[in-house]
């Protein structure tokens, strides 16, 4: 694919980062702060992922994106109707909707791959067998349990987040699929770097790159590494993608559906709930936000939320209020409310699971989660943590 024009546009002009460590600042039109990874704020104090979504509103002609995408999907649709791309997704909303679109507006036939939740809900599974009812094909990756729980606690342990051996998977695993079934397309859903906060620096590719997703999605993390807390190269092998020579081989590309389309978690959540049977909370809400429509097929998913919000001070009500400010549903005076009113929940219906899966206490627990409370976050007040600072109405 030709390369895009990279340079970058006066609006992502003057922006720079605020160092984390020593200083607390809140974007100006959302409630995202300097402490998530990558992000940049310009001298008027508004973040990276606010002037990218003013960029999508004012500068990119989704018109001729779109006509990318129709090009795109007339070089690898098949002539027999046999799979032409695969789609990542477990039957949530974002990967439904992608498979969807491609099948109904582009011609394609979609491979669906899905990654096995670690502790799968009963919601999850039945959104996926919803999916899969209205007409798409799927593949499902369930690793070895035991080297997945050894992966998680290492993770938890080290990075704070037990579902990075999961998201290796997710990203890779896909592209097994590609190699095994000569499938060259791969969409994704959004470029999360871009839509939540994080790094400009491929603001204007649509595709995903393999040195840059190990930096950003993986932690850097590599097979020696793995090796090094023993666990042998060969029960890995449905974490790591396939050789980079088979990939260049075929011609593998993966995609992210967001470059081609203004990305709207609402509107996606329209079209699968109307054509594909998929199934919000009832009366009720994920722990740790307001929203009822996101993540909802892992039930121990929170506690990646909740240690972003131990390590960062932001948490998973930040993100989904920052989208929603970003495309007008709610004001940043609102998110604030939400943010402090739902932020900081601790995750309690399936921590007892939680403990579980990872075969740990809850002694075990709160001690590896206070090594990753920051000083410049965290204080102790009366024997109790406590936020240093909070993002505050203008």
């Amino acid at each position: 694919m030709k390369k895009k024009n990279s340079t970058m546009p006066l609006l992502f002009k003057n922006l720079r980062k605020i160092d984390p460590e020593t200083k607390v600042i809140y974007c100006k039109r959302c409630v995202m702060s300097n402490q998530r990874p990558r992000i940049s704020f310009n001298d008027e104090g508004i973040c990276s992922a606010c002037l990218f979504a003013e960029y999508k509103k004012k500068m990119v002609d989704w018109d001729k994106r779109e006509k990318e995408l129709a090009d795109l999907c007339d070089k690898h649709r098949s002539k027999d109707g046999t799979w032409d791309v695969i789609v990542p997704g477990s039957g949530g909303k974002d990967g439904s909707y992608v498979a969807y679109r491609l099948k109904k507006d582009f011609g394609m036939t979609p491979l669906t791959v899905t990654r096995s939740p670690m502790v799968p809900s009963e919601l999850g599974r039945k959104n996926l067998e919803n999916f899969v009812r209205a007409g798409f094909d799927n593949i499902q990756n369930s690793p070895n349990g035991e080297i997945n729980r050894k992966l998680s606690k290492i993770t938890f342990e080290e990075f704070g987040d037990s579902h990075l051996p999961f998201i290796y998977g997710m990203i890779n695993f896909p592209y097994q699929i590609a190699v095994k079934y000569k499938i060259k397309l791969i969409f994704y859903g959004e470029d999360g770097e871009l839509e939540y906060g994080g790094s400009l620096e491929r603001y204007n590719e649509p595709v995903l790159e393999t040195k840059y997703t190990i930096q950003t999605k993986f932690t850097s993390l590599t097979p020696q590494h793995w090796q090094s807390r023993g666990i042998n190269k060969s029960h890995l092998q449905g974490y790591l993608p396939p050789p980079m020579l088979s990939l260049i081989k075929l011609g593998v590309q993966a995609h992210y559906f967001s470059y081609y389309e203004n990305w709207k978690p609402e509107r996606n959540l329209d079209v699968v709930k109307k054509y594909l049977g998929f199934n919000v909370i009832k009366n009720g809400r994920s722990e740790g936000t307001f929203t009822n429509f996101a993540s909802l097929d892992d039930k121990i998913y929170s506690f990646h939320y909740y240690l972003a919000f131990i390590k960062f001070g932001i948490g998973r009500t930040t993100s989904d209020a920052n989208h929603q400010i970003r495309d007008g549903i709610i004001t940043r005076d609102k998110a604030v409310d939400l943010v402090k009113k739902y932020d900081s929940e601790f995750p309690r219906k399936h921590f007892d699971e939680f403990l579980d899966y990872l075969e740990i206490t809850k002694t075990e627990f709160h001690k590896i989660v206070d090594k990753f409370r920051r000083p410049i976050i965290w204080k102790r007040d009366d024997g109790e943590w406590k936020l240093r600072h909070q993002v505050s109405k203008l």
